[in-house]
């Protein structure tokens, strides 16, 4: 499996322990406030990153290019930064707003970043007697 891939599991593993851990406390404490940090870690840390995984795992060629390590940097940065501050401002610290809006955007541009990987050309070679349409 290529490092990327590897990488990726890891730290969604990480962001589906940090969402656990919140639903948790939403649940003992009895405010729910936060719930929306709750719903990003695992969606956005979880899910999404577990998927960039896979999809590294299956194009492993792909996986290889300096893009897909920056695209892992840039988007892991905006989701972890992510996260803590939306449960602060959820949780009422309306001063983490610019804090929320700024790693908004790094993590769409990491979004971004994944869609370009997906949509450039592979370099693969195509196995023995299949052709490729152009």
């Amino acid at each position: 499996m290529p490092r990327i891939a590897n990488l990726y599991f890891k730290t969604a593993i990480i962001f589906l322990i940090a969402g656990i851990s919140v639903g948790l406390h939403m649940s003992i404490s009895g405010n729910h406030a936060p719930t929306g940090a709750h719903a990003h870690a695992n969606l956005l840390g979880w899910v999404t990153m577990a998927l960039f995984g896979v999809y590294h795992a299956l194009n492993p060629h792909k996986a290889e290019k300096r893009l897909a390590i920056i695209q892992y940097v840039v988007y892991t940065f905006g989701v972890a930064v992510l996260i803590p501050s939306l449960y602060l401002l959820l949780s009422g610290n309306t001063a983490m707003e610019p804090i929320v809006a700024i790693s908004s955007l790094i993590a769409f541009a990491g979004v971004l970043m994944f869609a370009v990987i997906i949509f450039s050309g592979s370099e693969a070679s195509s196995p023995a007697g299949v052709s490729r349409a152009h």
